[in-house]
């Protein structure tokens, strides 16, 4: 068993992880983005992005960048690595994209925001999977003796954004979905997590 495998029902079963429906963000303010995302953005828009592979490179990975640049590069980015938490209960596999606090190490270290490109272009599809790897960020840091009592994750069709929240054992997934034509709230959601880890992680 790894991340992919997991239904919501298996994570409340396992773990004991209850799901609901609730708004995660309040008064975010608009963020605009840098000549470089609107450029890339703008490229990805007139190519044909039909693969996951392809809006991959062309959308979440410029977007992240600029994330990443903002914040004077608090995170640093992990993509299609695996995140080993747990072997025997199934809290493994490979992750489309690891948002990590940058300690200039090889190794991931304080996974903190969890991306899942999601299959057949359906957000649904990729919810169990997102919350699974939040599920193993939590195991993971754990493990280094970090405690966090949030973690955050979104699904991503490349043109639809879709945030939830791990604490404790209630996952929390965001009534609201996000769409790439409002990248000034899109990038603002980002922003908020980022800065509520700032808060913990120096």
């Amino acid at each position: 068993m790894a991340y992919g495998d997991f239904s919501l029902a298996d994570l409340e079963k396992k773990f004991g992880i209850e799901n609901q429906l609730r708004s995660l963000f309040e008064h975010v303010e608009a963020i605009e983005p840098s000549h470089f995302l609107k450029e890339a953005l703008q490229n990805a828009r007139e190519l044909p992005v039909r693969s996951e592979k392809a809006k991959s490179e062309t959308i979440v990975f410029p977007i992240l960048i600029e994330l990443r640049n903002r914040n004077d590069k608090y995170f640093t980015i992990y993509s299609g690595d695996n995140l080993n938490a747990d072997e025997n209960q199934g809290l493994k596999g490979e992750c489309d994209f690891i948002l990590a606090r940058d300690t200039g190490t090889f190794d991931i270290n304080y996974p903190i925001i969890q991306i899942v490109e999601a299959k057949r272009n359906d957000l649904e599809v990729g919810v169990p999977q997102c919350a699974a790897q939040l599920v193993g960020a939590r195991k993971f840091n754990e493990n280094k003796g970090v405690m966090l009592e949030n973690l955050y994750g979104c699904v991503t069709t490349g043109d639809e954004w879709l945030f939830m929240k791990l604490s404790n054992q209630e996952l929390s997934i965001d009534t609201r979905k996000y769409y790439l034509v409002e990248i000034v709230t899109l990038l603002a959601v980002f922003q908020q997590i980022i800065d509520y880890y700032k808060t913990l992680i120096k």
